[in-house]
């Protein structure tokens, strides 16, 4: 299995006709920004000595990228340009070397286990990448985990144990120093192969990964964390790129108890933040929340807490209303109709006693029509009140 892997290795170093080039410059963001980095995400679980599950991922930033089919031993290309600008011999190359590594080190995991002193069932992460800056050199990164916790990463040209890991990481290095040609690999692909990856990675997916979308915002009261006290809560839903600014703020002061949460992925790849003031009652005169975005073009979105207030008392207010207006209206339309049905029997019992057809119904069909019409002609004017609202 060695052999396979040097001559995989040696084909994505040397593929015949490279797409780019291995010294190109760098990746086409505007200097001064924060780099992107490209880096690959596998979780190995063991439940025992025979069985174990693999899955892998591929990540541009914030973004992924790229998926690992695990039964058909594949790459996921999620985007029309995840393959970048490798050629189709050399993802070829790259989807077989994975093939070989994930069935390779979970069978010598599993070797080993008993030596590393690694207690069934357990979880094993990797994060291995790069990172590319305009004009500078590459940096490249690997880092290794048990049970979620930092045990080891390779430093220069050696596998060094996390701080704290104990001997068990110790051990698990100086075994994996041996195999000098496995870390001339693993040293080659992260400083050759992925830089170019990235680079074409970069240039792809320009227009998506420059993409600009607006924030929307709004407040709330959120769950009241104590009597007396009220939860304001700031919501920024659907903006592009991640990075944002919020704030709860006075003035021009910061309100030190803002408290921001995670920012979470929505499903159209946009972004939600949800931002909290814990304040007293009587202490809301003036707060205001606060959003800054590279898409607002320096325009800062500002929701006061004042105005969300004197719209809930509009709404309930308009809501009051409209229920008084339609107990009164329905009030007066029985009146109506009751007093219609007296008049038409007043009128009919003083005209000719000839006509045989019995005046009740023809009365109550009149008065019900009207009636009708009349709660009609006043719903359809209270509905387009409300809609304006």
């Amino acid at each position: 299995m060695l052999l396979l892997l040097l001559l995989l290795f040696e084909g994505l170093l040397c593929p015949g006709e490279s797409t780019a080039d291995p010294q190109a410059p760098g990746p086409p963001y505007p200097a001064g920004e924060e780099p992107l980095d490209f880096r690959v995400i596998q979780i190995f679980s063991f439940a025992n000595h025979s069985w174990a599950h693999t899955q892998g991922s591929g990540w541009l930033g914030e973004l992924q990228t790229h998926g690992w089919d695990s039964v058909l031993g594949t790459i996921r290309f999620l985007w029309p340009w995840s393959q970048g600008n490798f050629s189709k011999e050399e993802l070829k190359n790259l989807q077989a070397l994975f093939q070989l590594y994930f069935h390779g080190f979970t069978r010598e995991v599993q070797a080993f286990a008993g030596q590393f002193q690694f207690e069934y069932p357990f979880e094993l992460q990797i994060s291995a990448g790069c990172r590319i800056r305009a004009g500078e050199a590459s940096e490249s990164f690997f880092k290794g985990a048990y049970q979620g916790t930092d045990f080891l990463s390779l430093q220069g040209n050696s596998w060094q144990p996390s701080p704290g890991a104990g001997s068990r990481a110790q051990n698990v290095c100086r075994v994996l120093n041996r195999y000098r040609d496995i870390k001339e690999i693993v040293q080659g692909l992260l400083s050759n192969t992925c830089p170019r990856f990235l680079a074409g990675l970069l240039e792809a997916g320009k227009a998506e990964l420059e993409r600009q979308v607006k924030p929307e915002a709004w407040v709330s009261k959120g769950t009241t964390p104590s009597p007396g006290h009220l939860l304001l809560v700031c919501h920024i839903s659907g903006f592009l790129p991640k990075p944002v600014w919020v704030m709860w703020m006075r003035g021009e002061q910061e309100q030190p108890g803002t408290q921001q949460g995670d920012v979470l992925p929505n499903a159209d790849g946009t972004w939600y933040l949800r931002v909290t003031l814990d304040v007293a009652a009587g202490e809301t005169t003036g707060l205001y929340c606060r959003v800054k975005h590279s898409s607002l073009g320096g325009h800062d979105i500002i929701i006061h807490w004042d105005g969300y207030s004197i719209l809930l008392t509009l709404i309930c207010l308009t809501v009051t209303v409209t229920l008084i207006m339609l107990i009164v209206l329905e009030f007066w339309f029985k009146k109506q109709s009751l007093s219609c049905y007296f008049l038409f029997r007043l009128v009919t019992d003083l005209a000719m006693g000839a006509n045989t057809q019995d005046p009740r119904g023809s009365g109550h069909q009149l008065c019900s029509a009207q009636e009708s019409w009349a709660k009609n002609r006043y719903l359809k004017k209270w509905k387009t009140s409300l809609s304006q609202l």
